[in-house]
């Protein structure tokens, strides 16, 4: 039940394991509220409770089982080497994609415009 190499990868294991006791939540939360809402309320709550303590417990031992932990220790490692834009670089980036994005947009309208028109027209099309 000890922690491996606690000081390494700290942020990264945390937040692995919150995302994965949050999403067990929202399972655990949806299971109670569907599957089991016709069953007694002890076993609408307590099987619900006894699988979120379950993959509580299974996401602590793999945030800490030593190749899972490495490979987040290393993730974080990588991450703290990225050179993240400045707000006006990705401003200008978020700009490029959207225009992109409508003007592909267009492209595969008018592709689709014409070939409706074209295949209508010889009779392929029966609409």
């Amino acid at each position: 039940m000890s922690l491996y190499k606690k000081t390494q990868g700290r942020l990264t294991r945390q937040l692995t394991f919150v995302a994965v006791v949050v999403g067990a939540g929202c399972a655990c939360y949806q299971l109670s509220t569907s599957w089991l809402l016709e069953a007694e309320p002890a076993v609408r709550i307590g099987v619900p409770v006894a699988i979120a303590a379950l993959i509580t417990w299974l996401a602590f031992r793999a945030v800490n089982f030593p190749p899972f932990a490495e490979f987040l220790i290393s993730v974080q490692a990588e991450v703290t080497k990225v050179n993240w834009p400045s707000m006006g670089e990705l401003k200008r980036a978020t700009i490029v994609v959207i225009v992109a994005m409508f003007f592909l947009g267009f492209i595969l309208f008018a592709y689709d415009f014409v070939w409706y028109k074209v295949l209508s027209l010889l009779g392929v099309l029966q609409v």
